[in-house]
Parts: C-alpha cells; structure tokens; sequence
C-alpha cells in the first residue's frame, strides 16, 4: 500500500510538501531494511559484504549517466552547471579518480577482483533490472520528477553515519582505506539535496506535480529497497543464487 498515493490531492504548501517528502523517507528509505540493520550489526559474513559491494556498484556506476540525462533535457544553463558537479564527483577528472574508483577500492578491499566488479556481470538480475528501471525513469519521465527521485539524498548522510562507524567496529578486516567512498559523500548529498529540494518546492506549483514529486521519491525509496531485498533472497539464511550471480564459496 502507497500511504502517499493522494498526499498532495488537496494541494500543498511548499513547507507541506517538504514535510511530506521528509516522511516517505522516514518510512521508506533503506536503512530501515533488515539487510542494512544486519550490516550495522556486524552478523553479515564476508561474503554477503562482498555481494552488497559488488551489486551495488551496479547502481554507483549508473548515477553519472542518469544525471547526464537530466542535464541533456534541462534548458537551463544556470541548473546545467550545478548538477553537472554530481558527475564530476562520481567519475572525477579522468573517468576513474571519482566516486565510482572509491566504491572499487570498497568492493575490492572486501576481497573481489576489480574485473570481475566492473564487467558487473556477476550481479544479480534483480540488480541490473533496478538500476536500468531508475536509468529508465529519469530519461523518459519529466524533468521535475526526475530531479525529485534524487531526494533520496536527503536522508543519505543518515544511513552513513550509521554504516560507517558500524562497520569499522564490527568488521575487522574493514578499514577507514577500504571505506574512503564515504568520506566525501555527506557533504556531497547535503549539497546536492538542498538544491534539488529546492528546485522541487519552487517548481511543484499545482496539486499533480506535488503528487508527482512525491510519488518520484517514493519510486526511488522502491528501487533502493528492492536491491536490498534481492541481496538477501539471494545470500541470507534460506537464499538461492540465481545461475550466473556472485557466488561467495566459489569465488572463495
């Protein structure tokens, strides 16, 4: 059930809207998944360490080509130069002293081949089907809704002030090296979330735009969540591997 499927229905002010939008995370983004819960307890083995890292780099790699299609469709030059910034934060300079290189020395700090990381195709297919619905998404929905699946950022800095330190105290063959993706990220969502989410309070001016911001989050909290529902039918307690995905003891 969408509990926010008619939030806006009425039609919201901007600090309503804002609220809203505040609540379908509270609610909805992933660190209220049992996985991250797991993760920030330290009971995940290795090997599930490694299938998150490994699948989520799915998505990591992904952003920069989501956000170069919202800048292709944005007219405004002003809003073109701000979001470009997230780009050059995930591939850098070259392509490969970004966002995206940290998240491999993450992934192959667990242990994994960088090959095998990139060529992404040892991730499940829930995975690969997640990130191309939200690639999907924010090329052929409108601007304002694709801006408005980025929000998730908002709640970003939360869900790493939870993993990070958890990691590190659970997890001994984790290091601050191994997790150096996150050092910059806080700031980075901060700004990136307070633009966005202004741009959405300005430009949500009638009752169905609201609802279609808000039902934009919500579909991002969705792609969020289903990635981490994949990883744990496929590697918890009962999981099924599909044919072809990452397999911890046999890659072991």
């Amino acid at each position: 059930m969408n509990e926010f499927a008619d939030a806006a229905s009425g039609g919201l002010t901007p600090t309503e809207l804002e609220n809203v939008l505040r609540k379908v995370g509270a609610s909805r983004y992933h660190n209220r998944h049992p996985l991250h819960h797991k993760m920030t307890s330290g009971t995940l083995s290795k090997g599930q360490l490694q299938a998150w890292a490994l699948n989520r780099y799915c998505y990591q790699s992904v952003i920069p080509r989501k956000d170069a299609m919202i800048i292709a469709r944005a007219e405004d030059p002003a809003f073109r130069a701000e979001w470009r910034k997230r780009i050059e934060d995930h591939d850098g300079t070259d392509g490969w002293n970004g966002g995206i290189a940290r998240w491999v020395k993450l992934a192959t700090g667990l242990g994994l081949g960088e090959a095998l990381v990139i060529s992404e195709r040892a991730a499940l297919p829930a995975t690969r089907f997640a990130v191309g619905a939200y690639l999907s998404y924010c090329t052929n929905r409108t601007l304002l809704e694709a801006v408005a699946s980025s929000l998730t950022e908002l709640f970003s800095p939360t869900i790493i002030s939870e993993r990070v330190p958890a990691m590190l105290a659970k997890y001994d063959y984790i290091n601050d090296d191994t997790l150096s993706y996150f050092t910059a990220r806080p700031a980075q969502a901060a700004r990136d979330a307070d633009f966005a989410l202004a741009y959405v309070l300005e430009h949500a001016d009638s009752a169905e735009k609201q609802q279609a911001v808000i039902d934009a989050l919500v579909f991002k909290c969705d792609v969020l969540w289903a990635m981490l529902d994949a990883l744990e039918q496929a590697y918890g307690e009962h999981g099924h591997i599909p044919p072809g995905a990452f397999d911890p003891e046999r890659e072991r």
